[in-house]
């Protein structure tokens, strides 16, 4: 579907709100910005997540890397893309240093609206509830007059106005390979569906393949492999198995190094219990 061109003037921000852009959480949020308004930094994506049951949008390869960090850490249970700043000045009382007028519609003298990249609900120590925001850039555009300006706003709104953590990360604080790996992953992360057996027959056969792993020294290919013979299963369906396992957390790799099945069994870890995120936020 192509892009339309996006005409930013009052009726349009009426229009988006009316569209309940920015509001809600979980399933029922809604960005305040997708795919379809605006061209990409290089790439556009739409991406299905499994923590909120809803298609995200991306505008750039950081802010879809992030997110896939953000998807792999158990802490984090709400993740809203392109969170809209819409009572900003009721927020900030005093805006006069801001050259808020620089932020306009040269063409209607109509505001833009300002966004942050993630608002991200996670629960701390206590399981208690806990909001951070997160603006995502290139490194390159931090020189930017305009780029340090906008940020400066997001902080205030967030950090003075809201009582917020914020930050920025940029593609260089991403650590890739990891972002790498839980792409990978992605399609599995709390699905059985996907593999198409049951969640009992699911069970029934992630015993039998990590009594294997548990027990052999060989590459996890070859164990994959007898086990899809032994089994008389379809090829790659051990794979499957494999890649769900690591997902769910069934079975621990290092995910700062690439994970590949011609390593030995030996990587892997078996925990009793989940191990505590290690992303920064």
């Amino acid at each position: 579907m192509a892009k339309r061109k996006l005409v930013w003037n009052e009726n349009k921000i009426k229009e988006f709100i009316k569209e309940g852009r920015g509001s809600g959480e979980g399933e029922s949020y809604k960005p305040w910005l997708n795919t379809q308004d605006f061209p990409s930094m290089g790439m556009a994506t739409r991406i299905f997540g499994k923590k909120t049951n809803r298609m995200h949008h991306f505008f750039s390869n950081t802010q879809l890397n992030y997110f896939y960090l953000l998807e792999w850490e158990d802490q984090v249970i709400d993740i809203r893309e392109h969170y809209p700043l819409l009572d900003l000045e009721d927020v900030l009382k005093d805006t006069s240093d801001l050259k808020l007028n620089k932020f306009q519609n040269k063409e209607n003298s109509t505001s833009y609206i300002f966004s942050t990249s993630f608002l991200i609900t996670l629960l701390d120590k206590d399981r208690k509830r806990k909001y951070v925001a997160r603006s995502i850039k290139y490194a390159s555009e931090l020189s930017k007059v305009m780029t340090q300006e906008k940020l400066e706003i997001e902080r205030r709104y967030w950090q003075e106005g809201k009582g917020i953590d914020w930050g920025i990360v940029t593609n260089k604080d991403i650590n890739s390979v990891r972002a790498k790996n839980i792409e990978w992953l992605h399609s599995v992360i709390n699905s059985s569906e996907y593999i198409g057996f049951s969640q009992s027959e699911i069970e029934g056969l992630l015993e039998g393949l990590l009594y294997r792993f548990s027990k052999s020294d060989r590459s996890i290919r070859d164990i994959l492999i007898g086990y899809e013979q032994d089994y008389d299963l379809d090829k790659g369906t051990g794979l499957l198995l494999f890649k769900y396992m690591v997902a769910n957390k069934r079975v621990l790799v290092d995910m700062d190094k690439p994970i590949s099945i011609s390593n030995n069994s030996s990587t892997l870890m078996f925990p009793t219990l989940k191990t505590e995120g290690v992303v920064s936020l």
